[in-house]
């Protein structure tokens, strides 16, 4: 059966390296001349506008065209030297939705993610690290093991990194992140007192190697976080653009790092403030099993 999708549909999470046109690369090389956000985090808001808007025919259409984005986003962002990306595909709340698009989006889950798992000779090529942030208890097993499986392939990859954040709210992150200190400290393996804001933030799905967001972008016009990285983005300069996900091209893209570069001398003083010198703490994931381990200075 011939396939109804495009060439850049098929492509998959990786777009192949073109040499870029002149006014991309001229752009680029005058905004690289200062600084570039080490970490930018999406919420690609908008699809389903635009699949209304186009007539898609099916709030799907409009999901896959929002991948298709994605992917050209990701090559972007590496040719700026952007090392790490979050991207919030799924939200807990989405769960609401009809149960039509709640499939269709587990569906296309799926397949993307089983897609990446088979573009091996990519994977090695790109060597990027791939997390998942969320309450995966609430996805298919399929889905679980899919996801675990990208994990286990890409974990020792330091080409960059993308955190795929589904299903997820910043409230359930940081629920979860407690009740692994509350479990610690049953089981006798944490005293009440070494509880810090290093610990919270070691027991949350960033625990694992994640760095705050120097930047968070959202499309579509709306003007909310969405519960999103509420607790990694204190310090984020946030970025809001009108345009939807689907069309959030390279001059989004450039207009929003050159955003970030003009703020970026508050969000450095910001960050750079050194409120607590107590014990810091970090993660060990192994499954779905977390060690709390203590890091001295």
């Amino acid at each position: 059966m011939a396939s109804n999708l495009t060439a850049d549909e098929e492509a998959g999470w990786f777009v192949s390296q073109k040499e870029q046109p002149w006014w991309q690369w001229l752009l680029r090389r005058f905004i690289a001349s200062g600084p570039i956000p080490r970490h930018v985090a999406f919420v690609m808001d908008g699809n389903r506008r635009f699949a209304k808007n186009k007539n898609l025919g099916s709030v799907i259409k409009g999901h896959e065209k929002g991948f298709v984005q994605l992917a050209k986003i990701l090559d972007w962002c590496s040719r700026f030297g952007i090392r790490e990306i979050t991207v919030y595909a799924f939200s807990i709340e989405n769960f609401k939705r009809s149960e039509d698009e709640v499939g269709g989006l587990m569906r296309l889950a799926e397949e993307k993610f089983q897609k990446l798992l088979n573009d091996s000779e990519k994977l090695d090529e790109k060597r990027i690290c791939f997390r998942f942030y969320g309450n995966r208890t609430l996805l298919s097993a399929r889905l679980q093991k899919l996801m675990s499986d990208i994990e286990g392939r890409t974990e020792k990859f330091e080409g960059g990194r993308l955190n795929v954040c589904m299903p997820y709210t910043s409230r359930d992150e940081i629920s979860r992140s407690f009740e692994t200190i509350r479990t610690h400290v049953k089981e006798g393996k944490l005293n009440v007192e070494d509880i810090n804001e290093s610990m919270i933030d070691a027991c949350l799905d960033s625990g694992c190697g994640g760095t705050p967001p120097d930047l968070f972008i959202r499309t579509s016009g709306e003007h909310r976080l969405s519960d999103f990285m509420m607790w990694q983005a204190a310090d984020t300069h946030v970025y809001f653009d009108s345009v939807l996900w689907p069309e959030f091209g390279y001059y989004n893209l450039c207009k929003a790092i050159l955003n970030y570069q003009y703020y970026r001398s508050t969000v450095s003083k910001m960050s750079s403030l050194n409120v607590s010198e107590e014990t810091t703490w970090k993660m060990n994931f192994r499954g779905n099993d977390r060690d709390l381990i203590s890091v001295k200075s």
